[in-house]
């Protein structure tokens, strides 16, 4: 399926198990910029919404209900994702309302979350950087899922280059970053394409450049 199918099903998804304010608070908090961050910065990298959920509800530290735009949740790691748009409210807001807002923030941290913001404008402009971020922080938790494999010390390197880069490699940049041959280079990138650990970015007959495979990207 593709974003539109896929996107339906995920949110009908989470629409049927909420109730009361939950169900209110995602049909009428989840907009345009939160669709657009899905298709333009988290659909092209993983194809699919596991592990994703929307207006995700979180004790406040008022001991109250606060909303997190997306939480990203599996054993180990709760990432919040936010959308800030750019708009009248943030203008009329006074100084106590951003204290309090900085304060939620720190609040999350101290809970265990990691907290990543992008404005409207990035996500609309700037949807490769964006990409790069997220990937960039799903690293330190795809990292630890490498040492689970029976890779070889230098694949699992090479693989980590990729993942913090969140962009293609190429063969120079492992060979410089790794200090091997080219050799040595050209036998780790090809085990790693016959494992679909990598995949061809750019080339057809000779490969030049590198990208993450889906069972990196989506470990089950």
């Amino acid at each position: 399926m593709g974003f539109s199918e896929d996107y339906q099903t995920f949110m009908h998804t989470h629409l049927q198990a909420r109730t009361g304010e939950r169900l209110r608070r995602l049909q009428e908090g989840h907009k345009h910029a939160e669709k657009l961050f899905l298709k333009q910065v988290w659909w092209p990298l993983f194809h699919q919404f596991s592990y994703l959920h929307p207006e995700y509800e979180v004790n406040d530290f008022k001991d109250g209900q606060r909303f997190l735009d997306f939480a990203y949740i599996r054993p180990g790691i709760r990432i919040c994702l936010e959308i800030d748009g750019y708009g009248p409210h943030l203008k009329s807001i006074n100084r106590w309302q951003f204290s309090d807002s900085l304060e939620r923030q720190n609040q999350l941290v101290i809970d265990g979350w990691t907290v990543i913001r992008f404005s409207y404008d990035q996500v609309k402009e700037k949807p490769r950087r964006c990409q790069q971020i997220v990937q960039q922080v799903l690293a330190h938790w795809l990292g630890d899922e490498l040492d689970q494999t029976s890779l070889s010390l230098v694949e699992k390197e090479v693989l980590r280059l990729a993942i913090r880069k969140g962009e293609v490699i190429t063969p120079i940049e492992v060979q410089k970053h790794l200090n091997l041959s080219d050799k040595t280079v050209k036998k780790v990138l090809s085990q790693l394409l016959e494992k679909k650990m990598l995949l061809p970015a750019s080339g057809i007959m000779r490969i030049r450049s590198y990208r993450l495979g889906e069972q990196i990207k989506n470990p089950s």
